[in-house]
């Protein structure tokens, strides 16, 4: 049986909404989950329970700064290192909640903030599961990027991202555009810095990705110093965890089960 529990934290004088899902039985270890560059923590609907029932763990979800029930971002400017800053904001987070060493699951900017995360602090690290991660920046990035602000401008996706985010849809989408599509941001790159992964990674990804590569899962692959295997769902877009759920969540547990 799963229980959950939702609270806010206080951090950089920034109220971080999050969920707690605990196994009743003895957790084998806490997983956190990182949303993408659109995401919340409503956005992961079951997700968050079913990996709680699946690998007999807790689980923690939570809103970056400016998303979902989080408190508003105070600026949509964005530096080429924001990811690192927030890798650096969810080891302050984790102090808060006092958890030493978890395992992360990210999705998309999620993915990139766990692997970026486990490279910077590999003994906080037990394991990671990288979704449709970016470590480099791609020409099928930046289209993908332009035709969701083109989707954001021209249909009703910010009045159905409203429900989320609140009257914070326009700096969410913004912060996200501005900072890929920015010139300054063209040659961005982390690809040396995953070689301080040491835990054990699995990236996946949908061989339809509309936002990445191949090339994003290999190279990721061959710079990690550990375990990292790859799995690539064919004819699968940018979210194999909706698009085929219950075969990523079977890739997923039989993943950490047997590396854990």
């Amino acid at each position: 049986m799963i229980t959950a529990i939702q609270d806010c934290v206080l951090i950089n004088q920034k109220n971080v909404f999050y969920k707690h899902f605990t196994h009743t039985e003895q957790s084998r270890y806490t997983l956190v989950l990182l949303h993408d560059s659109l995401g919340c923590v409503t956005l992961w609907r079951d997700w968050p329970a079913l990996l709680a029932e699946h690998l007999h763990c807790d689980v923690v979800v939570y809103d970056r700064v400016g998303y979902g029930l989080s408190d508003k971002m105070t600026t949509t400017v964005r530096g080429r290192d924001y990811l690192k800053d927030e890798a650096v904001f969810l080891k302050v987070f984790l102090e808060e909640l006092e958890l030493d060493k978890v395992v992360l699951f990210g999705h998309s900017d999620g993915a990139s903030i766990a692997l970026l995360f486990a490279a910077m602090y590999p003994d906080s690290t037990l394991a990671l599961v990288a979704e449709a991660g970016h470590i480099f920046v791609e020409q099928v990035t930046l289209d993908g990027v332009r035709a969701a602000k083109t989707a954001y401008e021209t249909t009703d996706l910010g009045e159905r991202l409203v429900k989320y985010h609140g009257t914070k849809v326009d700096d969410v989408v913004k912060a996200w555009v501005d900072t890929w599509l920015s010139p300054a941001f063209a040659d961005w790159t982390v690809e040396q810095e995953m070689a301080g992964i040491t835990a054990p990674l699995l990236f996946i990804q949908g061989d339809l990705d509309e936002y990445g590569s191949l090339a994003q899962v290999d190279k990721t692959i061959q710079r990690a110093k550990g375990i990292a295997e790859k799995v690539i769902f064919p004819n699968v877009g940018h979210t194999p965890h909706k698009e085929v759920k219950e075969l990523t969540l079977e890739t997923i547990v039989a993943f950490l089960n047997k590396n854990l």
